[in-house]
């Protein structure tokens, strides 16, 4: 089963990043409206109640989402120097011609087609967009030995991986074993060049960051970061800026506690009927569940 189902973002307006992902990644949008105030009250942020919202679906019909909410702009944040949902991870089918697609996009190119040592199954590249979100767009080549990776089925496909900012770890790590019942898939060191930008580090520093999986199913990616990281600076009762939250099916929904407000079925296109809760997590990090059916 494959448990990633959506990650929300806070845009300034959502139509002109809606449009941005259809024209540029051949997104298609397949819901919209406004916040529903329990939903909103459901991730512990009043303030998102009657923002509107546009829903998002790659061209090739994964069932994977990306949901932009308006939201106020802060102007304190900065993208990959703070603790949270840090970046987003869609698959494609060639990176390289992706990345000659981007040079003429609104999106600007923070790190070219790059190989990463030890891990040849995958040829990443990486984006920021006008709304200051930090894309990953990465050509899978192979699966690697513990678990299965998605395969594009249209040039610039669907969302597989969130990538979150610790500033623990392994504190981290304890948190979603525990509270949501996932598993680590793999801890390494490595060079990681946009790190080390954002925080002017030497270049060949290394970076620890781990993998969270289900099954074969490895959909997070948990970053230790530098020292010098903050906390997100968010406005009272609103979604965080940039990359908000994550949205992940659960085949244990049942199992699980410590939310935010009881459960309950939501309608949406991202829950399909479905009972949804929400968890925070270490950082103050949202993690959103549907009961998988």
């Amino acid at each position: 089963m494959k448990l990633l189902r959506a990650a929300t973002l806070s845009v300034a307006d959502p139509l002109a990043s809606a449009r941005r992902y259809v024209d540029w990644f051949d997104y298609r949008i397949v819901d919209e409206g406004r916040i529903d105030g329990e939903l909103a009250q459901s991730w512990g942020t009043p303030g998102a109640s009657g923002r509107s919202f546009l829903t998002l679906a790659p061209k090739s019909g994964a069932d994977v989402y990306l949901r932009f909410i308006a939201g106020e702009p802060v102007e304190q944040y900065v993208p990959l120097r703070t603790f949270g949902w840090a970046a987003i991870e869609i698959c494609v089918q060639d990176v390289l011609a992706v990345n000659e697609r981007m040079l003429r996009s609104p999106f600007e190119i923070i790190g070219p087609p790059r190989e990463i040592d030890g891990l040849p199954a995958i040829y990443p590249m990486q984006v920021k967009g006008p709304d200051q979100e930090i894309v990953y767009l990465t050509q899978i080549r192979s699966d690697l030995p513990a678990y299965e990776l998605p395969r594009a089925a249209s040039a610039i496909d669907q969302l597989f991986i969130l990538v979150l900012a610790c500033s623990d770890l392994k504190a981290s790590l304890r948190w979603f074993e525990r509270h949501a019942r996932l598993s680590l898939g793999r801890e390494m060191d490595i060079v990681y060049t946009m790190l080390a930008k954002s925080f002017d580090l030497p270049m060949d520093d290394l970076h620890t960051i781990a993998t969270v999986i289900h099954g074969r199913d490895v959909f997070l990616e948990l970053d230790q970061y530098p020292g010098a990281a903050t906390p997100r600076p968010t406005l009272p009762g609103q979604l965080p800026p940039g990359i908000s939250m994550a949205t992940l099916k659960h085949p244990d929904f049942d199992r699980l506690a410590g939310w935010i407000l009881p459960p309950a079925v939501r309608t949406d296109v991202i829950y399909g009927g479905a009972r949804a809760g929400t968890l925070r997590a270490p950082d103050g990090t949202l993690l959103e569940i549907v009961a998988a059916s």
